[in-house]
């Protein structure tokens, strides 16, 4: 007989548990907004599986110790009623937490919901859970890839899934929805021969073979801020990034960090990474852009077609109307936008007809014109002028209106937009309030947006300074809202003739029609991010830069604490990002 001393008999640490072995408590948290910090949890839904047997289920509504906000009641239908009767998270914690014992918690978007309650554990003298976490918005960009789902929303997994539990954004539903995603995706990952708890980790996280092959393609790219185009053999651009570190970043691809299904697939198409230096990160960001808009890259989601946007028009003639169009034009319309699609464009118009009687025929009228009014005069929310029944004097009350909405104050429309869903939801009509609460926001948001960037395009020329890591400065000459020119001042030079310099050689810029003259929306917005960041100086300030004393940005603040961390702001965090 012959022994092997070199054979050893593995653990059964080292063999892993198998995945039906494996208890997992699978949670939802609804709470009142987006920040642990900042808001409350008003109820908890969990489920208990192991081997596909359901071994409990815990579902309590919590007082949140004060009022919900109307949107959060609108989108999870939990009112203060409901919750007037329920205990304190004190009270339920301890019941959770002994719930979850022994188990791996599983969540859709797992940060936020682990968020909420490692912060109600600090506030309440509890030790944090320790649990093993699992995250199926994770596994689903591991398993999946966008040509069979778009997204890795809960909704949409539920749906592909076949999920007999629709989520309706109430804990338990949304808990046990995800029971059937969280078995999807463990039967997919079977095909990856993944069949223990530690390989499903591993798993997860490992970067693919073609990464760790094409490690050497970050090679000879500098430690410098920049731009980064993934190219294939026949030299097509496949992707475009930046970075304040190309190095770095490029070196990320070909690591475990990078997960996206869609970037891995790029990665095992690319042959080579080329890169452009810039001069500052600023410059960076808008190259990017304009890179992006130029090639068109088919791994790139985002600014790939800003020639696409549209805007709301309120039109130049007697009778003013609402028209969505696609081009700016030198006249005397007033513009709101831009925006990404028709039916965003059409929501911010639905809005401003609910707070202001224009007319929503679509054909020109004249002083002259006589037809027959339509069922908006019946109804009380045209005043007909196409029948004239109502002057070219009184109808330009209500246009003036809808311009200074547009352009200086959203308040009419924010009042009466909120009136009706106060009384919505007063009714239960949660469904009709819901849909208000979505075109308001859309208004609210293409205002803010418009009146900071007509704020800034509106210069023709601006030049500004920020501190450098070095000690010198970041210098910008900005022109009606396009990077016109990018340089860094060394420690200790001169600054006149240096902003002199690169202000005769900066790019000329002539303005163009409507309120974004010279550069995509995009850009403006990330040149007016960095203006607005800490420690930015201005140097040179050609014309007024100011902003509407009554403007959307006040209005928008609300609407977005409403929103965050729920809703549009959720489905992007807790429900996962679009698969790329």
């Amino acid at each position: 007989m012959v022994l092997d001393v070199d054979a050893v008999q593995g653990t059964l640490d080292e063999l892993g548990t198998p995945l039906q072995e494996v208890t997992f408590v699978v949670f939802d948290l609804e709470t009142t907004g987006g920040s642990p910090a900042e808001h409350a949890i008003t109820e908890i839904g969990a489920v208990k599986v192991r081997g596909g047997e359901v071994l409990g289920e815990f579902a309590t509504l919590v007082d949140p110790g004060g009022p919900i906000p109307p949107f959060i009641s609108v989108l999870t239908g939990i009112t203060d009623a409901m919750v007037v009767a329920a205990p304190r998270i004190e009270s339920v914690l301890p019941a959770f937490l002994e719930f979850i014992t022994g188990s791996v918690l599983v969540a859709h978007n797992a940060g936020f919901d682990t968020g909420f309650i490692k912060a109600a554990c600090q506030a309440h003298g509890y030790p944090p859970p320790k649990n093993a976490v699992l995250d199926t918005v994770d596994l689903a960009r591991r398993v999946l890839t966008r040509d069979e789902i778009p997204n890795a929303k809960l909704g949409t997994l539920a749906r592909f899934f076949r999920s007999s539990t629709e989520p309706i954004h109430r804990a338990l539903h949304d808990a046990r929805a995800t029971v059937d995603v969280l078995h999807g995706l463990i039967g997919r990952s079977g095909s990856f021969q993944v069949h223990t708890f530690e390989e499903l980790k591993s798993f997860v996280r490992a970067p693919t073979p073609e990464q760790q092959r094409k490690r050497h393609l970050a090679e000879h790219v500098p430690h410098a801020p920049g731009v980064y185009l993934f190219e294939d053999e026949r030299g097509e651009v496949l992707y475009i990034g930046k970075s304040t570190n190309l190095r770095n970043r490029v070196r990320s691809y070909f690591t475990a960090s990078e997960t996206r299904p869609r970037i891995r697939e790029m990665i095992g198409i690319a042959d080579r990474v080329r890169h452009v230096v810039c001069a500052t990160n600023l410059e960076a960001e808008v190259r990017e852009l304009r890179l992006i808009g130029g090639a068109k890259p088919r791994y790139n989601r985002r600014s790939r077609f800003p020639e696409k946007v549209v805007w709301l028009k309120l039109t130049d003639e007697p009778f003013p109307r609402l028209s969505i169009v696609r081009e700016l034009r030198a006249d005397d319309g007033t513009y709101l936008g831009p925006f990404s699609s028709q039916r965003a464009a059409d929501d911010a118009r639905t809005a401003l007809y609910d707070a202001v009687p224009l007319r929503q025929c679509t054909e020109r009228i004249s002083l002259t014109t006589r037809r027959p009014a339509c069922a908006l005069y019946e109804m009380g929310r045209c005043g007909a002028p196409c029948a004239g029944l109502e002057s070219s004097a009184d109808y330009s009350v209500h246009a003036e209106l809808a311009r200074r909405a547009m352009l200086t104050d959203v308040g009419p429309v924010y009042s009466a937009i909120s009136a009706r869903m106060e009384r919505l939801s007063v009714e239960q009509r949660y469904e009709e309030a819901s849909v208000d609460r979505d075109r308001l926001a859309v208004f609210v948001r293409a205002a803010a947006r418009m009146q900071r960037l007509s704020s800034l395009t509106r210069l023709p020329h601006l030049v500004a300074a920020s501190p450098a890591f070095d000690g010198g400065w970041d210098l910008h000459v900005i022109r009606y809202g396009r990077l016109a020119a990018a340089g860094v001042m060394p420690r200790g030079a001169h600054p006149t003739p240096f902003v002199e310099s690169l202000v005769t050689s900066a790019e000329q810029v002539q303005p163009g029609p409507g309120p974004v003259h010279a550069a995509s929306a995009e850009e403006t917005e990330c040149i007016l991010r960095w203006l607005e960041s800490p420690g930015v100086r201005l140097v040179q300030v050609d014309g007024d830069w100011t902003l509407p004393v009554h403007g959307a940005a006040r209005v928008k603040a609300r609407i977005e604490q409403a929103y965050r961390g729920l809703d549009l702001d959720r489905s992007r965090s807790r429900e996962g990002r679009p698969l790329r």
